[in-house]
């Protein structure tokens, strides 16, 4: 079994109008989304072993940007043939691994990417800026990958996906202390109002005793 990890390269910037398309540079938010990624990939223990990647600026960007986050990741491989690429050039790039890579990591373009997914997970995702797909594939080498190659779409994830994650689990955080910050203050209550009853029972029998 292999693994295979689709990444659509982060946000473009288009501030830059006489840039040609494959001179784009990541936005900020491409930046951002782009750390996103690449602590999810250390978090699900998915650095790759290579990364293949166009060699468009706004992919190669996204690359290193990962291997700032993935200090164990593998050698990153800018290719011109991923530059706005159908599935068959994806294939013909991976065929080309050792056998003994396990993990690798493509960064591409749509279309192209989304029907390489389509064509390897038989699903039908769209793949926004910086979405990472995480396929398994049933092969021993990569010269075996085909087109009917019949993967598993193990998971997907996009950044805001991720952020809506976050979001979710902070206010369960804040949820849970104020649930705790009431138990307190009610178990402090209760003591309290047991005190008044001990000190009022103990003044009753105070008045007692004097008569």
């Amino acid at each position: 079994m292999k693994t295979l990890l689709l990444l659509r390269h982060g946000k473009s910037s288009w501030k830059d109008t006489h840039l040609s398309d494959q001179e784009r540079p990541l936005s900020k938010r491409g930046q951002r989304d782009s750390h996103t990624m690449g602590h999810l990939l250390l978090d699900r223990e998915l650095v790759p072993q290579v990364v293949l990647s166009s060699s468009s600026r706004r992919t190669a960007q996204t690359a290193e940007i990962l291997c700032e986050d993935c200090r164990e990741i593998g050698p990153v491989h800018l290719l011109d043939e991923l530059y706005l690429a159908e599935p068959a050039a994806y294939l013909d790039v991976l065929h080309t691994l050792p056998e003994g890579i396990e993990r690798v990591m493509v960064i591409g373009h749509n279309p192209g990417l989304e029907a390489l997914l389509l064509t390897l997970g038989r699903r039908i995702e769209a793949m926004p800026t910086a979405s990472l797909a995480h396929l398994v594939l049933p092969i021993q080498s990569w010269a075996e990958l085909t087109q009917e190659t019949e993967g598993e779409l193990v998971d997907f994830w996009t950044p805001q996906d991720l952020q809506d994650m976050a979001e979710q689990a902070e206010k369960e955080k804040e949820k849970h202390k104020e649930e705790k910050h009431k138990g307190k203050e009610e178990h402090k209550a209760k003591d309290e109002h047991k005190k008044e009853k001990e000190k009022h029972k103990e003044d009753e029998k105070k008045s007692k005793k004097k008569k």
